[in-house]
């Protein structure tokens, strides 16, 4: 049986477990190494300097490179050095349209960073066919999607979106973290490109920071390699290997942590206190058709309003399990609040006409008892009462 025949849960392990030729030993080793002995004087082997390329490096590039369906996978020191790696794709002159709901670090780089490159933006709500139409430009070089959007949850149409930028000659960019390869494949419908925050649910332990391209068209990879060859901000081969670790168990972390967050959605939305509840995969939620389309589930992050800032200080005091932190992805439960965290750099109003309102939050649901969970949350909603 070929390997590409293998399901996903299969292909998390095969692609992960590279027992050593040499010691049978099951794990890739870690090649603490910065630089490779050349043999010929006149030919050199595959590897002569780690930032270049590294074994333990090749491992993981391969793997997520499997799991996405691709051609080529590259591994960064973090999400954003993924993202950054992957605009600078660009040049001078060129013109992105992005989804209007897109994380505040992709923001910032776009609107204070790339600017002085002279790479133009526009943001634009992707599920309208006509604006997103109206916004290309003779210039314009890629869309950029990120579905589910972080922290309000829309969902973008991988296959209509990416479909409409190839008839303008533009590539289809997608940010995959929410979702991950065991969810949803966004090459399988039509994108050029896909990234991922390894940091989340690929590692899925809250230790490292990690970021992946993966690349369909072997030109494209070329050009993510040399940049990521030029620049280098590589992932180093310890956190490497913590990573291939981490995506040894998505398959069946993605399965519970989503099973947790569809139960804990639905009684979120039975709660009087809140006022709104995002997630996907909720069959009231506007978004759940285009989600049950083309992914296997809403996933394992929602967002919830609670009216208030006011509200918002009370319970990140008054819950006892999830963690008040940045970031999300992890086996241990999550709750951020998106306005003074993951999008502190836009103002107020760039924030609510993007729907993340002042009481919002931002829950990724982790491995605990979802009754523990409810009941948590419970106690905290009647003493904000």
């Amino acid at each position: 049986m070929a390997s590409n025949q293998f399901s996903d849960w299969t292909k998390v392990i095969k692609s992960t477990t590279k027992p050593d030729k040499e010691t049978g030993a099951i794990n890739p080793p870690i090649q603490l190494s910065s630089t490779f002995e050349q043999r010929d004087f006149d030919h050199f082997g595959k590897w002569d300097y780690s930032r270049s390329g590294n074994p333990t490096r090749d491992v993981l590039e391969d793997s997520i490179a499997s799991l996405e369906h691709g051609t080529r996978g590259f591994a960064f020191a973090t999400g954003m050095a993924a993202i950054s790696t992957a605009l600078l794709t660009l040049t001078q002159g060129d013109h992105i349209i992005l989804t209007k709901n897109v994380y505040g670090g992709t923001f910032r780089l776009v609107t204070q960073v790339l600017v002085k490159y002279g790479i133009e933006y526009t943001f634009v709500d992707l599920g309208d066919e006509d604006a997103l139409r109206n916004a290309f430009q003779k210039n314009t070089k890629v869309v950029y999607i990120e579905t589910p959007s972080n922290p309000t949850l829309q969902v973008t149409n991988i296959a209509d979106v990416a479909k409409i930028a190839h008839e303008h000659d533009a590539l289809a960019f997608v940010d995959n973290t929410f979702m991950t390869p065991i969810l949803q494949k966004p090459l399988d419908l039509g994108a050029d490109l896909v990234l991922h925050s390894g940091t989340k649910f690929l590692a899925g332990h809250s230790d490292i920071l990690a970021g992946l391209i993966v690349t369909k068209d072997p030109s494209l990879g070329d050009q993510v390699y040399f940049l990521q060859n030029a620049m280098g901000a590589t992932l180093g081969v310890s956190d490497c290997w913590l990573l291939l670790r981490g995506i040894k168990t998505l398959a069946v972390r993605m399965e519970k942590e989503s099973a947790n967050a569809l139960e804990l959605a639905t009684w979120l939305e039975q709660q009087p206190l809140v006022t709104k509840v995002n997630y996907p995969g909720l069959p009231s939620s506007p978004e759940h058709q285009v989600q049950a389309s083309q992914a296997a589930s809403g996933g394992a992050v929602l967002s919830f309003d609670i009216g208030s800032e006011d509200n918002v200080r009370k319970l990140v005091e008054l819950v006892k399990i999830p963690v008040f932190s940045v970031s999300l992805g992890a086996v241990e439960s999550i709750i951020s609040y998106p306005p003074k965290m993951s999008h502190a750099e836009m103002s107020p109003a760039e924030r609510h006409v993007r729907g993340i309102t002042d009481g919002l939050l931002r829950y990724s649901v982790g491995l605990e008892s979802v009754e523990d969970l409810k009941a948590d949350l419970k106690q905290a909603f009647d003493q904000i009462k």
